[in-house]
């Protein structure tokens, strides 16, 4: 199973970003996706989570700015950003709590996407 995300880029604050994550190889469905991101000398922190049903959590730094939703037929998800800060500038990251067989889930990294906000 690989994760692989884009979208990343240099934006001007106040702008918007669109990250998007898709995940391949073999699995029997996927659990909950979601969005971290980790700025230099921070710990890696959670932006949004989705599971399957469409139920969202969204941070606190992001709620009301950013919004994450999923395409289970493409095994996308997608993370918009609107009104971007200096303060989002960060690596994001996707994951995914994928069934890799009837009884096993398991958790999976994208390998990062940079989004850096000017000021």
């Amino acid at each position: 199973v690989q994760l692989q995300a884009s979208g990343g880029s240099l934006v001007q604050a106040g702008g918007s970003l669109r990250l998007s994550c898709v995940a391949s190889g073999n699995m029997f469905g996927i659990n909950d996706m979601g969005w971290y991101r980790q700025a230099p000398g921070k710990q890696r922190e959670l932006v949004a989570v989705i599971s399957l049903s469409g139920r969202v959590n969204v941070a606190d730094s992001v709620k009301g700015r950013f919004t994450i939703s999923r395409d289970n037929a493409k095994k996308t998800v997608y993370l918009q950003g609107n009104s971007v800060k200096p303060e989002d500038t960060a690596v994001y990251y996707c994951n995914a709590d994928v069934r890799v067989n009837p009884f096993t889930t398991r958790t999976y990294w994208g390998q990062g996407t940079q989004v850096t906000v000017s000021s």
